[in-house]
């Protein structure tokens, strides 16, 4: 399935953000339409989680306009914010998951706290078994956040993530902290998830390598793996497009071949340019 640029399933209109009149974002613009992925690379403090929390309306903007699938959220109230929220997973930094709650009860938090979700009680924990088995912790419904290693409570995060099938997914640094091997692990689930159900996704991340895959691999369900992406072919994920964000301005914007000829100082020094 082709983006369709006609639907953007998230747009920013010179948005700007400040704590304490120091900026956050400075007049950013930019949509993601249907099935588009977005990788989102800055440097600490330059304005990527506060991008995510105010694309979920944890954050409101002090100037301009975001418009969730067409709606414009940013004079919603917390009430009318729910709705919108059920049709967005957001994974947090370090996972975020309730340390008293069982990975069961974490992976099915959204299903009984968003009304909007309407999911009813018999079928939560199908669904919850569902969206472990997707992640491949099937057996840790009953196990606590503590007794999972940093790479299996990523994987439950994810899995809380996609229990209610939103179209428009956000990643908050998925693969910090993590070893090589656990980050290709959770970057492949991310791939999965895009191909699987079309989703729109927006990636923060601090590896280039993690971008890379996003734009280059496709997950192939025939053979539940990951496949490079050949020129022209028609089973292709849906475009990867790169954003930079420097002290709360967006930078750069475009295509990974763009990136990797940009010569902007620092946009380059976040570009691991390919053989």
């Amino acid at each position: 399935m082709q983006p369709n640029a006609q639907n953007p399933v998230l747009r920013f209109d010179h948005v700007s953000v400040s704590f304490d009149d120091v900026p956050a974002l400075v007049d950013v613009s930019f949509q993601a339409c249907e099935g588009e992925s977005r990788i989102i690379l800055g440097a600490a403090g330059s304005g990527k989680t506060v991008l995510l929390k105010t694309s979920l309306g944890l954050q409101r903007p002090d100037s301009g306009a975001v418009y969730v699938f067409g709606q414009d959220i940013s004079g919603l109230s917390e009430r009318a914010l729910f709705e919108v929220r059920s049709k967005i997973g957001m994974l947090f930094q370090e996972s975020a998951l309730f340390d008293s709650l069982s990975i069961e009860e974490n992976v099915a938090y959204p299903l009984l706290n968003q009304p909007s979700i309407h999911c009813a009680k018999a079928e939560v924990r199908p669904r919850v078994q569902e969206a472990l088995k997707f992640v491949e912790l099937e057996g840790t419904l009953e196990k606590f956040p503590s007794e999972l290693s940093g790479g299996m409570r990523r994987r439950a995060a994810i899995a809380r993530a996609v229990v209610s099938g939103p179209p428009l997914l956000l990643y908050d640094s998925p693969t910090a902290g993590l070893d090589p091997i656990t980050a290709n692990t959770i970057m492949a689930l991310i791939v999965k998830e895009r191909d699987l159900n079309k989703t729109t996704t927006l990636l923060v991340t601090y590896r280039y390598q993690d971008g890379n895959l996003v734009a280059n691999f496709r997950y192939n369900p025939d053979n539940s793996r990951l496949e490079p992406i050949k020129k022209n072919d028609g089973r292709a994920a849906s475009r990867t497009i790169f954003m930079v964000l420097r002290e709360g301005h967006l930078i750069f914007e475009g295509p990974q071949e763009e990136l990797e000829a940009c010569k902007e100082p620092y946009v380059a020094k976040f570009v691991k340019r390919r053989e």
